[in-house]
C-alpha cells in the first residue's frame, strides 16, 4: 500500500484548507493525484501559504463556515467525497481567552457538524479528524501522553479540543460501528511549524515577523517545552492513517503523531536556533507579563503509531528549522512559492524514503 494507490483519483474533502496545515495537506494531495475539495473561511492574510502557492487555482475551493450546519451539510452532500480530513478550527490559545464562546462553537459544534455531514453522506469511506495535543489533561509530567490518557484542557482552546474528541468518540460508537460505515479516527499532534503560517501570538510567525523587521523577538514563555515538528511530519501521519482507514476496518480510534524526543526543546532554544538559521536577530523574555495559562511541558507518546502503522518522524530538529526558515527566506525574496513548497514536499518525501519510513517506500 502507498499514498498514491489510495489517493490517486479519489475525491478528498479538506476542511480548513485555507489554513496553515490545511493548505499544505491540500497541496500534497494534489501531488498524490486526488481531486481535492476544500471547505473553509477566506485566508487570513495575503501572505498565507494558501494564497502565495495559488492553491485556489489547483483545487475545488469552497467558502463555507462549518458552524453553519445546514449549509455545510448540503455542500458536503454535493461534493460526495470518498475521504474527509477535518482541520477547520479556531487554533489559537490566546484567541480562546479573548472569545471562548466562538472557540467552543467552532471547535466543538463545528466538529459535530462535520460528523453529521459524514453520517449523512454515503460516499464517505474514511475520515481523519484533527484535534490537538492540548486535548489531554496536562499534569506537567515528564513523559509523553498516550492515547488512553485522560482528556482535559485548562484553557478554553484545550478544553474545546477535548470536547471535540468526546464528540468524535460518541459518533464513532453510536453511528459508525455498522458494516460499511465510514471509518473515523481522531489525531493529535504537537506544535507544528513551517512556512506560510502568519498567525498572531504563535511563536514561529512572531519570530519571523521580528526577524524580517529587524526587531527583538518577544517571548512570553521561553521555558515552555514543546514537541516541535515540521508541518509535513504530522500530515504524513494523517495521510498514512487515512490510507489505512480506507483499506481496513479495525483502527478507528485516537492517534498521536509527534516528533522524536530529540526535537522536544524549549521555546528559547527553538528561537535561538531560528535566529542562527536566519543569520541575525535577538530575543527578550516577557514571561512576567504573560496573562493567560500556558503549559510549560507537553509532549506525546507516539508508540501506538510507530507499532501499528509503522509511522515515525523523518526530520531532525535542525532539519525542521532549516525547512521552515528556507520557506520564509524564499518568500521574502519573492520566489515562486508554489514551486518551492512543492519541492519541499518532494524533498521531505525523498528523505523519508532514504530513511526507510514505511509510507514513502
Amino acid at each position: 500500500m502507498s499514498f498514491n494507490q489510495i489517493y490517486n483519483g479519489k475525491r478528498v474533502l479538506v476542511t480548513g484548507h485555507t489554513g496553515f496545515k490545511g493548505s499544505w495537506l491540500s497541496l500534497w494531495l494534489t501531488h498524490l493525484g486526488a481531486e481535492v475539495h476544500g471547505v473553509a473561511l477566506e485566508p487570513r492574510t495575503i501572505n498565507d501559504n494558501f494564497v502565495v502557492t495559488h492553491l485556489q487555482d489547483k483545487i475545488h475551493h469552497h467558502i463555507c463556515d462549518i458552524t453553519e450546519k445546514d449549509k455545510f451539510i448540503r455542500l458536503v452532500n454535493r461534493i460526495q467525497p470518498d475521504i474527509v480530513f477535518h482541520l477547520a478550527a479556531q487554533a489559537l490559545v490566546k484567541l480562546s481567552f479573548d472569545d471562548p464562546a466562538h472557540t467552543y462553537l467552532t471547535n466543538l459544534m463545528g466538529t459535530v457538524h462535520v460528523l453529521e455531514a459524514i453520517r449523512l453522506t454515503p460516499s464517505v469511506k474514511a475520515a481523519v479528524m484533527i484535534t490537538s495535543d492540548k486535548c489531554y489533561k496536562n499534569v506537567e509530567w515528564e513523559w509523553g501522553y498516550r492515547e488512553t490518557d485522560t482528556l482535559g484542557g485548562l484553557d478554553p482552546y484545550g478544553s474545546s479540543k477535548a470536547c471535540a474528541e468526546l464528540a468524535i468518540q460518541s459518533y464513532r460508537e453510536s453511528f459508525f460501528k455498522k458494516p460499511h460505515s465510514p471509518q473515523v479516527a481522531s489525531v493529535r499532534a504537537g506544535n507544528v511549524i513551517g512556512g506560510g503560517d502568519w498567525s498572531e501570538k504563535r511563536i514561529v510567525p512572531d519570530i519571523i515577523r521580528a526577524l524580517i523587521a529587524g526587531n527583538p523577538i518577544d517571548l512570553r514563555s521561553p521555558q515552555a517545552t514543546r514537541p516541535w515538528q515540521f508541518v509535513l511530519e504530522p500530515l504524513s501521519g494523517y495521510l498514512w492513517l487515512g490510507a489505512f482507514l480506507f483499506s481496513q476496518n479495525n483502527i478507528s480510534n485516537g492517534w498521536n503523531f509527534g516528533p522524536e524526543i530529540s526535537t522536544i526543546v524549549t521555546v528559547g532554544t527553538l528561537t535561538q536556533k531560528m535566529i542562527e538559521a536566519w543569520g541575525s536577530g535577538s530575543f527578550r523574555d516577557l514571561s512576567n507579563e504573560t496573562q493567560f495559562h500556558e503549559a510549560t511541558l507537553l509532549s506525546l507518546d507516539i508508540s501506538k503509531a510507530r507499532h501499528h502503522l509503522q509511522w515515525r518522524p523523518t526530520l531532525t530538529l535542525d532539519e525542521t528549522i532549516q525547512f521552515t526558515v528556507e520557506w520564509y527566506k524564499e518568500f521574502v525574496n519573492k520566489k515562486p512559492m508554489h514551486v518551492f513548497a512543492s519541492q519541499q514536499i518532494l524533498d521531505y518525501s525523498q528523505k523519508a524514503f532514504e530513511r526507510g519510513i514505511q509510507w514513502a517506500q
